[in-house]
């Protein structure tokens, strides 16, 4: 299932963890707090466990979207969208 990680993360530390979080979890940077991947469930569930193990819930916020092919196929991008120097091909060509 295509997964939006979303995150505001006060402290630096803990930002930078929760990004290596991420892409160890093998989704891929689409802007400096959002990461976008295919995951299942368990994975889903895994990964939102690692993270709130690493923020302040008092201070952070975190959003994970899963989303069906249905959902997604209707998510509009506007602007530029995507940081240019982290979107790699494989992220691009899911929103063609």
């Amino acid at each position: 299932m295509l997964t939006w990680v979303i995150y505001d993360i006060v402290k630096d530390k803990p930002r930078t963890q929760v990004a290596k979080t991420c892409q160890r979890a093998g989704i891929m940077r689409v802007q400096y707090s959002v990461f976008l991947g295919d995951l299942n469930a368990n994975e889903i569930d895994e990964l939102g466990l690692k993270i709130k193990s690493l923020i302040d819930e008092e201070t952070d916020r975190v959003y994970i979207f899963p989303m069906c092919k249905e959902d997604f196929s209707k998510v509009r991008l506007l602007g530029e969208a995507f940081d240019k120097k982290l979107v790699t091909n494989e992220i691009r060509e899911l929103f063609l």
